[in-house]
C-alpha cells in the first residue's frame, strides 16, 4: 500500500482525520510494515497518526525503557515484554505502540497464532511512554487515560524536560515523587526502572 505523507523535519506528528483513510485492520498493518521508518497509531475516532524517526535522545530513551524492562522479564518469567514496534489493538478500537509495554503470558496464550501476527488485540498490563521534544504532553497523557479506560493496570508517563513521572492506573493518576528509581510494585514485583540514564543520558 502506498500513500505519500510529508513528514516534517521537526519531527511533529502528522495527524490525518478519520475518514480522510478508510482502513481495514489488515490494510493499516500493510502500511506500517511497507513504512517501517515511521510510528504509526490509530485513535478510537479512526484518526490516523504518523510520526517520524525519533532524535537521538528519544530513541536512546525509549531503547532503555525497553532494555530493562526486558531485563527484568527475563527473570520474571510471568510475561513477555514489547518495544516501540509493536502495535496493540485497543477494545475501542484504538491501535497504539507505546515506547515499552508488558502483557501476562496467561493472556498472550488465548490468542490464536493469527492474532500474535496482527496487532495484538488486547490492552498491555503495563506501558511506559517517554516524552519526546516535539511531543505535545496534553496528548500524550489523553493516550494514558485511552489505557486506562480499556484494562491498563499500571503505566507510567515519564516526562525528561521537567524530570517527572506520572503514573496511571485503572484507580487513579498521580506525579510520583522525585526519585532516581521508579518501582512497578504490585503489578511488574520487583522491577525498578532506573531513571538516571533517562534523565542524563551519556553523551
Amino acid at each position: 500500500m502506498q500513500l505519500t505523507i510529508p513528514i516534517p523535519e521537526c519531527q511533529q506528528a502528522i495527524r490525518l482525520p478519520a475518514g480522510v483513510v478508510d482502513w481495514s485492520e489488515e490494510e493499516l498493518l500493510r502500511f506500517c510494515v511497507a513504512n517501517p521508518d515511521l510510528r504509526i497509531e490509530r485513535s478510537a475516532k479512526g484518526e490516523i497518526i504518523v510520526m517520524s524517526p525519533a532524535g537521538g535522545y528519544s530513541g536512546f530513551r525509549s531503547g532503555e525503557v525497553f532494555s530493562q524492562l526486558k531485563v527484568w522479564t527475563r527473570k520474571d518469567g510471568t510475561g513477555v515484554a514489547f518495544d516501540s514496534s509493536t502495535g496493540f489493538r485497543l477494545p475501542n478500537g484504538a491501535m497504539r505502540s507505546p515506547d515499552a509495554s508488558w502483557v501476562l503470558l496467561s493472556r498472550l496464550e488465548k490468542l490464536s497464532q493469527h492474532e500474535k501476527e496482527q496487532f495484538i488485540p488486547l490492552c498491555p498490563d503495563f506501558v511506559i511512554e517517554v516524552a519526546s521534544p516535539s511531543d505535545e504532553v496534553s496528548s500524550l497523557k489523553e493516550k494514558m487515560d485511552e489505557y486506562r479506560q480499556v484494562g491498563l493496570r499500571l503505566g507510567w508517563l515519564i516526562l525528561p524536560a521537567s524530570r517527572q513521572v506520572e503514573a496511571y492506573s485503572a484507580a487513579d493518576v498521580h506525579v510520583l515523587a522525585p526519585s532516581e528509581t521508579v518501582s512497578g510494585d504490585p503489578v511488574l514485583p520487583g522491577f525498578k526502572l532506573d531513571l538516571a540514564p533517562i534523565w542524563k543520558p551519556p553523551f
